[in-house]
C-alpha cells in the first residue's frame, strides 16, 4: 500500500475536518469498490462447487459416505454436511 501525503490531495477545508479526528497519525481509506465473494478471485469456489456435486452424485450412485470420506480426504461429518446440504 502507497502512502499518500492527504494534504497534496485533499482540498485545506476537509483536510483540517479530518486532523480534528485523526491528527497526525495514519488513516486507512478503504477503496470504494466492491469486495469479491470468497473463492472468485482464485478459482477455489467453483473447485469445491464441482467436488461437492460430483460428491452428491456418487452417494446417490450408491456410494457410502464412509468410502467418499476415505476417497475424499475428508471427515464423515462433512461429507454428510455436502450430502444433505
Amino acid at each position: 500500500m502507497k502512502y499518500i501525503n492527504a494534504a497534496e490531495v485533499l482540498p485545506e477545508t476537509l483536510l483540517k475536518e479530518l486532523q480534528s479526528y485523526v491528527d497526525g497519525e495514519l488513516l486507512y481509506i478503504p477503496k470504494v469498490s466492491a469486495k469479491k465473494e470468497w473463492g472468485t478471485a482464485n478459482g477455489s469456489r467453483l473447485f469445491y462447487e464441482e467436488r461437492n456435486k460430483e460428491i452428491r452424485k456418487l452417494f446417490q450412485e450408491g456410494c457410502s459416505v464412509d468410502l467418499l470420506s476415505e476417497q475424499y480426504g475428508l471427515a464423515y461429518s462433512t461429507i454428510k454436511n455436502i450430502i444433505y446440504r
